[in-house]
């Protein structure tokens, strides 16, 4: 049936009614009205489930409704009572699977049964477990017998602390550091860029700083349809007089104001609270330019008699400072104003706010990380908090909200491709091995990999790794040519059916669901955004008898891959997930001693942050200023050309991740499509086109690849002059494989140059599977 297709600007706030509707809806949706309604009540709550979406931190004491409109829609997605079972799979081949788009894949519900890809018939068929591992495990040996390296082990951030530390553990003992996983695709330069500032990859605040923080600065970060749990602390600190100051391309609903759907009064009355106090819409890539000019003001601040810097916190703490200032001193304002797209007036405001301000917490997304000067944004956010001493301070700090729920208690857990983050001597004398000491691949260097025809097998442990990878209409034909390829996921997406030589669907449970091994229902953990672990108890009776779980899966295939190890005993961690927490205890005992007991603490227990002591575990000993060798964030990025953009890619209300819930972006007032760039008016008539008018936006890069995506409609909208924005993943086949962070390699996806061209007449669409990406002659 045909969607009615609406472009209205949405007048509400986020929250209230609206965020009301949306979960009602979808909760009726996937046939769970009333189970799931109840089941919220579980949600992110001690003694129940913590959230299968975001990584927003888990209060001790939570609300009564402890979740958000979007954590909501990812809990309904995963208990759906729908169904994706052989009989689904008998009626469709996988070709006309590839003409569906995101929505219409995941739809079908749950999968239930393990499958394995026919090319005959080109259909996925029934098979035994049995059957399943075996013929994985003969792969994996035979590849491993021709180089280890030559496999690739990928996880999404859904996989919990349990099971990633034995997927990291069984990458190790077949030979490879080849982890993978998402966060290289979105806060890996998080984890470059804050070791070498202060000390730790990750950030310096707690939920307990909110309270009492007296100014918050917000760059590149969209918590109204990302984490809106955050909403809370945020109003909170808005009715306290904390100004709050944002950066960002978008005008997004979430920083503007927001009705709290939780408060009665609110509902009844529509009150709305403010959220940001300054809202700066910075031209995309301009983040840089822009910190730096903030860090400029507040110098000149300081120069011209204001006691402005703490030179005392600088003095004790930190390293660098001269060289830093000089290089402030030689900015031009002029430079910064035409790189930020800002006003000089911007910068100083905020430089004069924040300079009156006790404490003061930094936060960000991936608005900075997913620049091609993403490490050097993110550490200038952290020049900015040193100059004023707000690290390791009561209300202060620097806090990346991270994506997926657990991506950083993988991390944590040892997936990672960098062994020098790995206890690897305590691992080696623990499981009586030798670890591989040379560093494995990264997500953007495993897809290189690939398109050399450097890899065998493919195994993922959750995720979609092709549809969110970029490049991936060079990427999924050289998918097909991998001997095996592996999906442990709970629904079907594109990944799963571009298939290599062998190719597996193998059912998983979900967090939410109970998780019977022979010692009784198992309990899990996982880590949020601020380094707090958690205990997580599924709740939900398995969507089908034939699901096993991830711990079960990874320990199923060590004990067929690899040689008996009496020192890894698989079967008695497959029975009693809490030997692998002792297991897990003895590798890290600093952080993890006594787990079982410390996850079910109130509101986690805390990893130890040294930065939060203001200790600092750099090559210095102290907190450095980082001065960046240029204030570029795209080198890429063609210069003159009136007709080059840069694209941002951007999530809507209505999804998470890859996983898309409806076809409406509820802030931005567009309904009925994902198949739109949003541009400023100014460029849409300077450019000769239109508002409505039906595109192709092409890629600018001289590399003998043509990027396009045509059937794209415009959508006149309030983004800086130069800058237009398009959805995530469809628009991934414009973003190349090498235009990626310097240092972290994370893709970047948010200043992709391009160019807009009208599509006549009855140009075609493309399918929303068959993006056009071809080499040029």
């Amino acid at each position: 049936m045909a969607r009615r297709v609406t472009f209205r600007p949405y007048a509400g706030p986020a929250g209230g009614w609206g965020s009301a509707r949306s979960v009602g809806t979808i909760l009726a949706r996937e046939n769970v009205l009333a189970s799931g309604a109840l089941l919220l009540t579980r949600h992110n709550k001690v003694d129940g489930f913590q959230c299968v979406g975001c990584a927003w931190v888990k209060p001790a004491q939570p609300l009564p409704f402890e979740f958000c409109e979007n954590g909501a829609k990812t809990v309904a997605w995963e208990i759906t009572n729908h169904r994706c079972g052989p009989e689904f799979f008998a009626a469709h081949t996988v070709t006309e699977l590839l003409d569906w788009d995101d929505y219409h894949l995941e739809r079908p519900g749950r999968l239930t049964h393990p499958l394995r890809y026919d090319p005959d018939t080109d259909k996925y068929r029934p098979v035994s477990w049995g059957t399943a591992l075996d013929e994985i495990a003969r792969e994996l040996r035979a590849s491993r017998a021709r180089d280890p390296k030559r496999a690739v082990f990928y996880s999404s951030g859904r996989c919990s602390n349990e099971a990633s530390y034995l997927y990291g553990l069984f990458a190790r003992l077949y030979g490879n550091n080849n982890l993978p996983d998402s966060s290289n695709l979105c806060h890996e330069t998080t984890s470059v860029a804050l070791p070498e500032s202060i000390g730790q990859a990750v950030g310096s605040v707690s939920l307990a700083d909110w309270g009492h923080t007296d100014c918050i600065l917000f760059f590149g970060q969209n918590p109204g349809s990302n984490s809106p749990r955050m909403l809370h602390p945020l109003q909170e600190a808005s009715e306290r007089g904390v100004p709050i100051i944002t950066y960002n391309p978008l005008k997004e609903r979430g920083l503007e104001r927001f009705t709290n759907p939780q408060s009665p009064t609110e509902m009844l009355t529509t009150r709305e609270t403010r959220i940001s106090s300054q809202y700066h819409q910075v031209k995309t890539g301009g983040d840089l330019a822009a910190l730096t000019g903030i860090c400029k003001a507040l110098l000149e601040r300081e120069e011209a008699g204001e006691a402005a810097l703490d030179h005392a916190f600088i003095a004790e703490h930190t390293h660098g400072f001269a060289a830093f200032a000089a290089f402030l001193r030689a900015q031009d304002w002029d430079d910064l104003v035409r790189r930020a797209g800002l006003p000089r007036t911007a910068m100083e405001a905020t430089a004069a706010v924040y300079a009156r301000a006790r404490a003061t917490i930094g936060v960000y997304g991936m608005g900075l990380t997913q620049h091609r000067a993403g490490v050097a944004t993110v550490q200038m956010l952290a020049n900015l908090l040193l100059m004023r001493g707000n690290m390791g301070r009561s209300g202060a700090g620097i806090c990346p909200v991270r994506g997926h729920s657990n991506v950083q208690g993988q991390r944590t857990m040892g997936v990672t491709e960098k062994p020098e983050l790995v206890p690897l001597d305590r691992l080696g004398a623990q499981y009586g091995f030798a670890p591989p000491r040379e560093a494995g691949y990264t997500s953007v260097e495993a897809c290189e990999a690939i398109l050399r025809g450097e890899v065998d097998c493919f195994v993922e442990l959750g995720g979609n790794f092709v549809r969110a990878v970029p490049d991936r209409s060079l990427v999924e034909p050289a998918w097909r040519g991998l001997r095996l390829t592996v999906n442990a996921i709970t629904k079907l997406n594109r990944t799963a059916l571009i298939p290599g030589e062998i190719s597996y669907i193998l059912p998983v449970l979900g967090r939410i669901e109970t998780d019977r091994q022979r010692t009784g229902i198992q309990s899990l953990s996982m880590e949020d955004t601020t380094g707090c672990v958690h205990g997580s108890r599924g709740m939900r009776r398995p969507a089908s008898p034939h699901l096993i779980s991830e711990v079960r899966l990874v320990a199923e295939l060590g004990k067929r891959v690899l040689e008996p190890n009496p020192r890894v005993p698989w079967d008695e961690w497959c029975d009693d997930y809490r030997l692998i927490r002792d297991a897990i205890g003895e590798t890290y005992p600093d952080t993890f001693h006594d787990y079982d007991r410390r996850m079910w603490e109130p509101g986690g227990f805390q990893r130890p942050l040294p930065a939060c002591k203001r200790e600092w575990h750099t090559k210095t000993g102290k907190a450095n200023f980082l001065v960046p060798g240029s204030l570029d964030e795209d080198p890429d990025m063609p210069e003159g050309g009136h007709d080059v953009l840069r694209m941002m890619t951007l999530r809507s209300n209505d999804q998470f991740n890859t996983t898309v819930f409806g076809y409406d972006d509820r802030f931005r007032g567009i309904k009925g499509t994902r198949d739109v760039i949003l541009m400023n008016r100014l460029d849409i008539d300077r450019l000769g086109l239109a508002d409505g008018a039906m595109v192709r936006v092409e890629t600018v890069a001289n590399d003998g690849v043509r990027r396009e995506l045509p059937g794209l409609t415009i959508v006149g909208y309030d983004i800086p002059v130069g800058c237009v924005g398009a959805y995530y993943p469809e628009a991934n086949v414009l973003l190349p494989l090498w235009h990626y962070a310097v240092g972290s390699m994370t893709p970047a996806a948010k200043s992709i140059p391009v160019r807009v061209h009208r599509m006549d007449g009855d140009a075609a669409r493309t399918r929303h599977g068959r993006p056009q990406a071809t080499l040029q002659p």
